[in-house]
């Protein structure tokens, strides 16, 4: 029996994996997994060695102040890994911690084939990483077609395979009426998959809401969440006394609401694409520590945060970064965008033909498992 080990290192990873394994599942009845991953993996049955909390940790002095449990984190993935002897390393996102682990895996035992999905940004920063990448990857998975040429450049296995959450989804459909109130307008909140992001984000979504509130009376407010953060989400938000919020975590609904919502305000990551897919108008937060906003600042070379904005060099989804995250700066640019439609039609056709053209022609989870099958046959 084939064996593939599931390295994610946080729950979009988690839920990206997912969509790949489902796939290769259908295909491949034969093959036993094991996993460092989320709920969402979990859902399919393959089991995590333990609880993805244990290594999300999110900006530079949160790592720094952690480097012990981290390095003891990767060393015991690592002993893992090697007892389980897979016949694939299949490492998601996360590069800091996953490549770490499969940098290792590959000294101990070149047999074990390493496949990352989710190329490191190197268009980002660090761009003199991908050499290191040669020494120990046989396969780079890329989401954005235009990420190839730093990976061509150094003679490394790569492909192009786009997105999973730019595919169309076959969902289930659930009478919403009995979770939210249908006759209000939906705006979506994503306060973020770490609880790190969330206790920064969360309040200042909360005064958002409450700026809303005093103004506007036709909207309700859905956060989204992972199974893990949702409680966190809930003590919150009860204690703020308000009517019109609620914290949905299960992924078919989630979906539909947003497909459903007249607004989103997001936590910069994948999620955006997800929102511009549903051809949803939004605006883009986030804020960390000074600390770590200023090493960020000097490291990063491009201007802005967002993937839609990064891809057209100019600002397609407003940005609200650091100091400018705030309630009131939320509030301004929320309700200017919904009094002036125009310049939601002209976010969403500029979204939809960025999407497009990163768009892949069949199925990102379909082509990324027929080359993991490839290397199970060979």
């Amino acid at each position: 029996m084939k064996k593939i080990f599931v390295l994610t290192g946080e729950p979009s990873g988690d839920k990206l994996a997912s969509t790949v394994i489902a796939k290769l599942k259908q295909n491949h009845s034969d093959i036993e997994y094991l996993s460092v991953g989320g709920s969402h993996l979990n859902s399919l049955g393959v089991r995590s060695i333990y609880d993805l909390k244990e290594i999300t940790y999110i900006g530079f002095t949160s790592v720094i102040l952690n480097l012990f449990k981290i390095r003891n984190k990767i060393n015991e993935t690592v002993k893992k890994i090697i007892e389980f002897n897979p016949d694939i390393l299949f490492s998601v996102d996360s590069p800091d911690f996953t490549l770490r682990v499969a940098e290792k895996v590959k000294k101990i035992n070149p047999n074990i084939k390493t496949i990352h999905y989710v190329a490191p940004q190197v268009w980002v920063w660090r761009e003199g990483r991908v050499k290191k990448f040669k020494k120990f990857l046989d396969h780079v998975l890329l989401l954005f077609n235009f990420e190839k040429k730093y990976f061509d450049k150094e003679n490394i296995n790569n492909t192009f395979v786009g997105h999973p959450l730019l595919e169309n989804k076959e969902n289930v459909k659930t009478d919403l009426s009995n979770l939210i109130n249908t006759d209000k307008k939906l705006i979506s909140l994503f306060a973020g998959s770490r609880s790190s992001e969330i206790t920064i984000l969360l309040p200042i979504l909360l005064d958002f809401i409450k700026l809303m509130n005093e103004k506007y009376d036709e909207y309700h407010f859905v956060f989204h969440s992972t199974d893990q953060n949702k409680n966190l989400i809930k003590e919150k938000e009860i204690n703020s006394n308000f009517k019109n919020i609620e914290v949905i975590s299960d992924e078919n609904i989630k979906y539909q609401i947003l497909s459903h919502s007249k607004f989103a305000v997001a936590k910069s990551g994948t999620v955006s694409l997800e929102i511009c897919n549903l051809k949803v108008p939004s605006i883009i937060i986030y804020k960390m520590n000074f600390l770590n906003f200023m090493i960020v600042k000097f490291l990063v070379k491009t201007k802005y945060a967002n993937i839609i904005n990064i891809i057209n060099q100019k600002e397609i989804i407003p940005e609200l970064i650091q100091n400018e995250c705030n309630a009131k700066e939320i509030f301004r640019s929320v309700v200017y965008l919904l009094k002036n439609p125009e310049l939601i039609d002209k976010q969403i056709s500029l979204t939809s033909n960025t999407l497009n053209d990163i768009r892949s022609k069949t199925s990102s989870s379909k082509e990324a498992s027929a080359i993991i099958s490839s290397y199970l046959s060979t």
